[in-house]
């Protein structure tokens, strides 16, 4: 194995990671910022509204972009899978 085979599996993990990742992270962001900001407006400080809020806003960003993160998910592993046996030689 190549140094330059093993970084480039290493970005592409890293890449795919963030990919899978970032439609869950930018929609807790967005609905922690509105629950935030709705709670200091009532001044209603209660952790678990906005825990469940997170939660219910990361399943549907989950059920919306979820087939595409699949996809995307099966795509890598195959060309990862089918890639090792050019990088072992």
């Amino acid at each position: 194995m190549t140094v330059d085979g093993a970084l480039e599996l290493l970005r592409n993990a890293v890449l795919i990671a963030a990919e899978l990742a970032g439609p869950a992270i930018f929609a807790a962001l967005i609905v922690g910022l509105a629950v935030g900001v709705l709670q200091t407006v009532t001044q209603v400080n209660e952790a678990s509204i906005s825990f469940v809020v997170k939660l219910l806003a990361i399943c549907l960003a989950f059920a919306v972009v979820g087939p595409h993160l699949v996809v995307r998910s099966v795509d890598y592993t195959r060309r990862t899978l089918g890639g090792i046996s050019e990088i072992i030689k």
